[in-house]
């Protein structure tokens, strides 16, 4: 990652500066520009958000997949673009910074949020997992496609993991998916979807 500026700002002045291109995030007031993806990282990012979307449709519910909206912890001078972001349209009423700057806080709105590991995984691991779990969003995924974080995440030899992590009285409870585990997901129960073809989503096969 490159830091785009040294200088510590608020959220307001994030969101006015913010351009149209590019990938931002604010840590901490420190605004971030993120690398940018690789081919294989966009496959896996796509593949997830139409499975998600033939899924929610599938049910009739009231959810979206923005492109470039952002998560804010209401607690910090933080903004986050997840690679994957649920939303409950029918909340998006109580979001202050919606309609102006297609923000939401609230974890009524954020029924589930996908990161997928490159090579800052700590940031998915440790930060956005604290900062998601602070917020109250009720289920997070970190899919690491290709073994990245550390072993304590991806196994011993590391290896491809999908980390569900589900809000258990306040605090997130992990479970791990690999190879033919098929994903447990409480948003959506009926998925049918193993880590495996998460993680050879760019391969010609699927």
């Amino acid at each position: 990652m490159i830091q785009a500026k040294a200088k510590l700002v608020t959220f307001e002045d994030f969101a006015a500066w913010r351009p149209e291109g590019g990938r931002y995030e604010l840590h901490d007031g420190v605004i971030v520009e993120m690398a940018q993806p690789t081919g294989d990282h966009e496959d896996v990012v796509g593949f997830i958000a139409r499975k998600l979307t033939v899924e929610f449709d599938r049910l009739n519910l009231p959810y979206i997949i923005p492109k470039t909206a952002l998560i804010k912890p209401s607690t910090s001078e933080s903004a986050y673009s997840p690679d994957v972001l649920l939303l409950n349209r029918l909340n998006l009423v109580n979001e202050p910074l919606w309609k102006k700057a297609s923000t939401v806080s609230f974890a009524a709105s954020i029924p589930l949020v996908v990161e997928v590991v490159s090579t800052n995984w700590d940031d998915d691991y440790y930060t956005k997992q604290g900062k998601y779990e602070g917020i109250g969003i009720p289920e997070y995924w970190v899919v690491d496609y290709l073994g990245l974080g550390a072993k304590k995440f991806t196994g011993n030899p590391k290896q491809p993991t999908l980390s569900v992590y589900l809000l258990i009285d306040g605090e997130y409870q992990v479970t791990q998916f690999r190879g033919d585990d098929r994903i447990v997901s409480p948003t959506f129960p009926q998925l049918n979807l193993t880590a495996q073809q998460i993680f050879q989503a760019g391969s010609l096969m699927l």
